[in-house]
């Protein structure tokens, strides 16, 4: 399939002022899912999509190719992700380059290496899925069977819709979270149905060590923890 690698990077991010450029262990945090994608095999094109122009330069630098600024209506705090996707898929296509899906890689998730990008590719590929997210297990005291939502009256009642009955917990199957690092999806799927969400949806799943979803300070430090942990780990 002919997959282009999209890098979403807005320059008005509020929890963490100017995160995508901010540094992570001396590089900018977008460094971290440029060259990843940059190592992974599989995408055909890897563009980053951001409506400011000091990102533009620091992706440039870091080795992405930017091609367009993104429109400043599609920078803010409230702009969903499928239209940003859409107007990359649009702007290319009047050029010429008509992909068959993306992988959407956010910069807040700088520790999701090459090699995850790639086996979620084949994954997607291999089970002819509409979408693909990575996912993490939600923990069994938090799993949906014993989680109630406590009504304006006060009366608690599932999140699953069911009868308040007792579940076993050996009865239970697995369920799990979006991890967010990695999301690959048809085309047909965002411009024809205009989702993210096809029919046909896959997980991939995440080892808790390479995940961080950089939102908040709070984010940030754990963030600069694991950068250290693995340098320390990397080192003889």
């Amino acid at each position: 399939m002919k997959i282009l690698g999209l890098i979403p990077a807005r320059g008005g991010s509020k929890g963490v002022p100017r995160k995508n450029i901010k540094l992570l262990g001396g590089k900018p945090l977008l460094w971290y899912t440029v060259s990843a994608a940059k190592g992974a095999r599989g995408l055909d094109r890897i563009v980053l999509s951001t409506d400011d122009l000091e990102i533009a330069e620091v992706g440039k630098r870091c080795g992405v190719d930017v091609p367009f600024i993104r429109p400043a209506e599609l920078g803010k705090d409230d702009t969903p992700t499928l239209p940003v996707i859409q107007h990359a898929l649009n702007w290319l296509e009047k050029r010429g380059a008509v992909y068959e899906a993306v992988c959407l890689l956010q910069p807040t998730s700088p520790f999701r290496g090459s090699r995850v990008i790639e086996k979620c590719l084949e994954t997607f590929v291999e089970t002819n899925a509409d979408t693909l997210i990575t996912l993490q297990p939600i923990p069994e005291k938090f799993h949906p069977a014993f989680v109630y939502f406590k009504s304006s009256e006060g009366w608690l009642h599932s999140c699953l819709g069911n009868d308040l009955a007792v579940v076993r917990r050996q009865d239970v199957k697995p369920a799990y979270v979006r991890e967010g690092s990695v999301y690959i999806i048809r085309r047909e799927t965002l411009m024809e149905s205009s989702s993210l969400y096809g029919q046909r949806i896959v997980g991939y799943d995440m080892a808790v060590e390479q995940t961080v979803n950089v939102d908040t300070l709070e984010d940030w430090h754990y963030a600069e923890r694991l950068w250290r942990e693995k340098q320390r780990a990397d080192t003889p």
